[in-house]
């Protein structure tokens, strides 16, 4: 059974009212509801509870979080940043979802700005799945059409992925790097573009899809953390005239 945290600042679903109609349990509710199920354990955790919901027994039973977050990057406290990456290098999977790309833990996993060209002008976005033969991308087709989103544009401010999964392409033009993959030690960590709070896209099946199928290719490979350090020697090393 995979262990999966749904982390959400849930904050705009406190202050704005479209987005408390379109997701009345939070987009943590949403996303978690649609991915219980027999293989699949899930708990959520937001921004405002004790240590944001991280606490070291959370983390620790954790094999994937997902993270979503935009209006308070800036309050998610460094020592609880730098636990989640802790794990991430462990072998905890991490999904970053839409907006989560400026988060801090993304950007110290990055290393980079992680900025990029927006637009709210209701674009329709077609995501061309650039790696048909990657498990992420299972039961979909050639592309995933959304009615309208927010556009995010190059250039995206990030390391080169090491698969792209996913392009979009904006009604306005613009095209984005929407499905990268990336290792950090012993985790693996997937971006998600999709996700705006104002648009419905968590209710998308495919959108689900990409999800649930991105939860089991980051979650945790079942071995022993690597040891580090002064080592003995497995041999006898003979002295040497």
């Amino acid at each position: 059974m995979v262990k999966v945290t749904v982390w959400n600042e849930n904050r705009h679903e406190q202050k704005n009212p479209v987005v408390r109609d379109i997701y009345p349990e939070g987009i943590h509710g949403a996303i978690s509801s649609f991915l219980k199920g027999e293989k699949v354990l899930v708990k959520t955790a937001t921004l405002d509870e004790p240590e944001h919901g991280l606490s070291d027994a959370v983390l620790n039973d954790t094999d994937v979080l997902i993270w979503w977050g935009h209006l308070a990057h800036d309050e998610v406290s460094d020592e609880i940043v730098e636990k989640v990456k802790q794990r991430v290098l462990e072998g905890m999977g991490l999904i970053v979802l839409h907006s989560g790309h400026f988060s801090k833990i993304f950007k110290s996993l990055m290393g980079t700005t992680c900025d990029l060209k927006w637009r709210e002008a209701d674009d329709k976005e077609r995501l061309w799945v650039i790696d048909p033969s990657h498990p992420i991308v299972e039961g979909i087709g050639e592309f995933i059409e959304l009615e309208k989103e927010e556009m995010y544009g190059e250039h995206f401010d990030i390391p080169a992925p090491e698969q792209l999964i996913f392009m979009s392409w904006f009604e306005g033009g613009e095209v984005f790097r929407s499905g990268c993959t990336y290792q950090r030690g012993n985790g693996k960590i997937f971006y998600f573009r999709p996700g705006h709070e104002t648009y419905p896209t968590y209710h998308n099946e495919e959108i689900q899809q990409v999800i649930k199928n991105a939860v089991n290719w980051v979650a945790p490979t079942k071995r022993d953390y690597p040891v580090y350090g002064n080592a003995k020697p497995l041999e006898e090393i003979k002295p040497k005239n």
